[in-house]
């Protein structure tokens, strides 16, 4: 399923333990909670501005990460795969999305011990899934992605990621199928035959794509003047808050296809 095709966008209302959220590759500083709330607004504004269907899971304020739904489920075509998380702290997030996904007539099954997968580091390209080998997701977790996609036709390509926290931290897609990539974290070499271009901004490494248009954090002003030139339609979000829980644009949201024909929801 192509970013062109989907309808609707999955987030969830930031907790106001955010500042407690799992970090790996950063610091701990203060987290702003008002700015954060703010900007997590503004973000789910700027889905719904370009068309998207805003769909809200419960809210788990119990959760510092709950915010972060991307993490919890990965979505290909109408299949929706509740992850097991690679933080125990964050296992408590995924069967919450259930009522909500088979609600718009997905079909929703669960990775199991000894597996462990975050959504952040699934990475579709047309028919190509690629995901990160991190400290958040094993081999196990791989194999059992691997056997679920398989029927619908997916090809599963690991890759290891150093010094980031999930692969789509350090690299994710522009519309064309050219990878973003910071190359201190992630080898060009992994990608195969995609085209692959540096960025020399971490921030800019993580874009989220709705249709054609390419949402980057305000963070990366180089890599978004860069993008412009080169044609792409580019919207920046402000997410420095969220940011300091190592999150970008693709963390807060997953998107749905359209919700399947005879489902009441």
């Amino acid at each position: 399923m192509s970013s062109r095709t989907f309808h609707a966008a999955l987030v969830r209302e930031l907790s106001p333990r955010l500042a407690e959220g799992e970090v790996t590759f950063l610091a701990r500083t203060t987290v702003d909670i008002e700015r954060a709330q703010a900007q997590h607004v503004a973000y789910v504004e700027a889905l719904r501005k370009q068309g998207l269907e805003i769909v809200r899971a419960p809210a788990l304020p119990e959760h510092p990460d709950g915010v972060f739904v991307e993490d919890a489920v990965v979505v290909v075509g109408y299949l929706a795969i509740l992850t097991r998380a690679g933080a125990a702290s964050r296992r408590g997030e995924a069967a919450s999305l259930s009522p909500v996904l088979e609600g718009r007539g997905l079909d929703v099954v669960a990775l199991s011990s000894p597996a462990t997968l975050d959504g952040g580091d699934v990475l579709q390209i047309e028919d190509t899934i690629f995901v990160g080998r991190t400290t958040r997701t094993n081999d196990a977790g791989i194999e059992q992605l691997r056997a679920l996609v398989a029927p619908l036709g997916r090809t599963v390509v690991p890759v290891d990621v150093e010094a980031a926290l999930h692969l789509k931290t350090a690299a994710t897609a522009l519309p064309d199928g050219r990878i973003l990539a910071n190359l201190d974290a992630v080898s060009s070499g992994a990608f195969h035959n995609h085209d692959v271009r540096g960025v020399d901004e971490a921030a800019g490494a993580n874009v989220l794509l709705v249709g054609d248009r390419v949402l980057l954090s305000a963070s990366a002003p180089r890599t978004a003047a860069g993008l412009r030139r080169d044609g792409y339609d580019v919207q920046t979000v402000d997410l420095s808050e969220l940011e300091k829980v190592e999150a970008g644009p693709t963390c807060p949201s997953v998107l749905l296809p359209e919700r399947r024909s005879g489902v009441v929801g």
